[in-house]
């Protein structure tokens, strides 16, 4: 398999950053929800509330809502349960699954649902560190690898510590990428102008936006 082959196996986990009508669908099938109680169908019960916490460590609630107060759970739940394929939802669980026997033996609880924030947030704030760019391409070899095995007779071995960089890596970035297509987020806290006016080609962001991103 070619390296960009690779590559793009390795940007279906959670790894997406164009707005595609699926997953622009899947977005906005999970607005105006309330979810207080909260059943995953991807996830096991357990590994649901994980991710809950994570995702509320990484966008906790401040003067915006936090990443679950805008259902990213939701999103990140029915995505992987409706369109990964199969390989790929094997993979997520894979890596998923060392990311939590890592904090399981940090903190030495013996099931998920003992975690709390406090146990989860040292391991998930390692995982985010930004690597050399001598790791990254040892990291993008090793999963060149395991792919190319996985196509080749189905079964590969990844290095537990390159799993758990995966997953705490995508998550956070389909967490962010959600967020920021959340239909609150895009239209109270970016900047938001839905039918464009003057074209201002030079003008000084803060002054146009004082400093927000755009929605759109």
């Amino acid at each position: 398999m070619e390296r960009r082959v690779a590559l793009k196996n390795m940007g279906l986990v959670f790894g997406y950053a164009v707005a595609t009508p699926t997953l622009l669908g899947i977005v906005q099938s999970c607005q105006g929800k309330k979810v207080l109680d909260w059943t995953p169908n991807f996830f096991s019960k357990d590994e649901g509330a994980v991710v809950h916490t994570l995702l509320d460590i990484l966008l906790p609630k401040t003067d915006t809502p936090s990443a679950t107060d805008v259902n990213v759970h939701l999103f990140i739940d029915t995505f992987a349960n409706e369109v990964l394929p199969e390989e790929q939802q094997a993979f997520f669980k894979m890596c998923m699954g060392k990311f939590t026997d890592k904090v399981l033996a940090d903190t030495q609880k013996e099931s998920l649902a003992d975690l709390d924030a406090e146990d989860l947030e040292p391991v998930f704030a390692t995982y985010l560190k930004k690597q050399t760019d001598e790791v990254e391409e040892a990291h993008g070899e090793a999963l060149q690898a395991y792919f190319e095995a996985v196509e080749e007779n189905g079964n590969a071995v990844l290095d537990d510590e390159i799993a758990r960089y995966q997953f705490a890596t995508n998550l956070r970035n389909s967490a962010i990428w959600a967020y920021k297509n959340s239909e609150f987020v895009g239209e109270e806290v970016l900047a938001y102008l839905p039918v464009p006016g003057e074209y201002i080609g030079c003008g000084d962001l803060e002054t146009l936006t004082q400093g927000r991103a755009w929605s759109l």
